[in-house]
């Protein structure tokens, strides 16, 4: 009752619900949008983790914008990833899969009708218990997770942008992106409360290290 109460006096989940929002974390991918400019130029655009479909519906908005010609909107393509299903969004492939299935990153290279995306985003979290610790534990192996589906699916010098809690081990986690990324930084919308431990990590140019095979089949972070 008392989240309810809470999220009910918040101005972003008000906006929302005014504009048809699907959730309040639409604002967060618009504000780092425009921050960043991530949206900028792309045509190819991948969200894992994506129910209930806020993020999808901002990308869908602004890749299908009814104010440009028909001529800039029909190679653009949208794959939103989820477990679960997802009511439909204009313009969006959703797919029922697991983001560390060989399958899913296969079936949306096929709707990139063999092509990569120019930028992969995900708004994932594991459900949260108040424990800290097996909360950042958790959502650093969704967050390895993404990154790992992304070196298959991303094409050089695209971008990625994940939720990120920020903990003890967070730098490991940063040191991971750097391998990948020419720049790694960290953003934190207005719209994320001040009291949540999230942040978004936001890498750009991807540039994977010299010899790297992209595969779904073994984990990124490997102590070894």
């Amino acid at each position: 009752m008392g989240k309810t109460s809470k999220d009910k006096r918040d101005i972003y989940y008000r906006k929302a619900k005014e504009v048809g929002f699907r959730a309040r974390s639409a604002f967060k991918l618009m504000q780092i949008d425009d921050e960043y400019n991530l949206l900028d130029g792309v045509s190819r655009v991948v969200d894992l983790c994506a129910a209930p479909g806020s993020w999808s519906q901002v990308l869908s908005s602004k890749l299908f914008n009814k104010d440009l010609p028909v001529s800039e909107t029909e190679k653009n393509r949208i794959v939103a990833v989820d477990l679960q299903e997802m009511a439909p969004i204009e313009g969006v492939l959703s797919i029922v899969g697991d983001i560390t299935a060989q399958s899913t990153s296969e079936q949306i290279i096929s709707y990139f009708q063999g092509d990569l995306a120019d930028l992969v985003i995900c708004d994932g979290a594991p459900d949260v218990t108040g424990l800290h610790d097996i909360d950042e534990y958790m959502q650093a192996q969704l967050l390895l997770a993404a990154l790992n589906i992304t070196t298959n699916i991303l094409r050089p010098g695209g971008n990625f942008v994940a939720k990120i809690f920020r903990g003890k081990d967070v730098s490991l986690l940063y040191s991971q992106f750097r391998c990948f990324f020419k720049e790694v930084t960290v953003a934190k919308p207005k719209s994320s409360r001040n009291s949540s431990i999230e942040s978004f990590v936001v890498c750009r140019d991807f540039c994977p290290p010299e010899g790297f095979v992209a595969t779904m089949t073994t984990l990124l972070l490997d102590h070894k």
